[in-house]
């Protein structure tokens, strides 16, 4: 059974609240976020805002699940994840 936005939302924001408190992830949940953010830009109902700011969650998470040094990743994009995780935070 799909995830409704609401619930991709949640999920995303989680992962990313978790990323940010622990400084650390895996890759797997790299591979997570990028499903979700697939799955949510092919929301029509969404803002370009909003599509915006998806499109950087996935490239982070591409860029992430790529490096050799994945919690350093995470660790030097602590600005964006707030940043993203506040305007995620609007879209609920």
């Amino acid at each position: 059974m799909p995830l409704d936005l609401h619930n991709q939302i949640s999920v995303l924001m989680d992962i990313l609240s978790n990323q940010q408190t622990d400084c650390c992830g895996t890759v797997a949940e790299c591979e997570q976020l990028e499903r979700l953010v697939k799955s949510m830009l092919s929301n029509d109902n969404l803002s370009s805002e909003a599509k915006n700011v998806l499109m950087d969650v996935y490239q982070y998470s591409q860029n992430g699940k790529y490096s050799a040094h994945l919690d350093e990743h995470i660790l030097s994009h602590q600005q964006d994840i707030s940043r993203w995780i506040d305007d995620i935070h609007q879209l609920s």
